[in-house]
């Protein structure tokens, strides 16, 4: 599966405190309710528990025909044949998840440098993300971006663009308006009380 050509919501799941059968059923209304692509993000579990969730959410995601990609772990990634990864700061190498994982999607994470995500394009990756734009629940000491950054990047770079951080349907307008791609969001949806119409609000904000 490839990059969506439009642009949209990305939704990160959000694993902290939640049991994985509630994670599945409001992934399930997630995916219903229509987004662009989702990544499994999962930094606490054992390795086999986390396959076993991974391969469950797959399915959903298949079911929807959404691009489903895995936070930092290239071996699950191959061993469950997700659509792509995504690569943080201390993870794998480009040139060594595109030897393991072939034509799937790669994404790296990029924070605030836009040497970097020029680099990795050159390097093969598919997206890049930028931020935190924003306080953000799920990362709350990460460092802030400027939202001009966006604007820079889209002139310098091809590839799709990512924000993450905070994003809000407030505070994502002023995202969108700098032409960014995806929104990539976690509580912001995870933790409202109905996913869907959160799902709605955000996905206005592209039309």
């Amino acid at each position: 599966m490839n990059m969506p050509k439009s642009r949209g919501v990305y939704v990160i799941s959000d694993c902290r405190n939640r049991e994985a059968n509630d994670l599945l059923d409001v992934t399930g209304e997630i995916l219903d309710a229509g987004i662009s692509l989702f990544q499994f993000r999962d930094k606490n579990s054992e390795y086999e528990i986390k396959k076993l969730l991974a391969k469950k959410l797959q399915v959903l995601c298949k079911r929807y025909k959404t691009p489903f990609i895995i936070n930092d772990d290239v071996k699950l990634a191959k061993e469950i044949s997700a659509d792509g990864v995504h690569l943080g700061r201390h993870d794998m190498s480009i040139d060594k998840a595109r030897n393991i994982l072939g034509k799937k999607i790669i994404g790296v994470s990029c924070y605030n440098n836009l040497e970097h995500a020029i680099s990795a394009e050159r390097l093969g990756a598919d997206y890049v993300t930028f931020g935190s734009f924003f306080n953000s629940p799920s990362k709350p000491n990460a460092k802030k971006v400027e939202v001009e950054l966006l604007a820079k990047s889209k002139s310098r770079l091809k590839i799709p663009i990512v924000a993450i951080g905070g994003i809000t349907p407030e505070n994502g307008k002023q995202l969108v308006e700098s032409k960014v791609d995806f929104l990539a969001v976690i509580s912001g949806i995870y933790q409202s009380e109905n996913v869907r119409d959160s799902i709605k609000i955000y996905k206005k904000l592209f039309h």
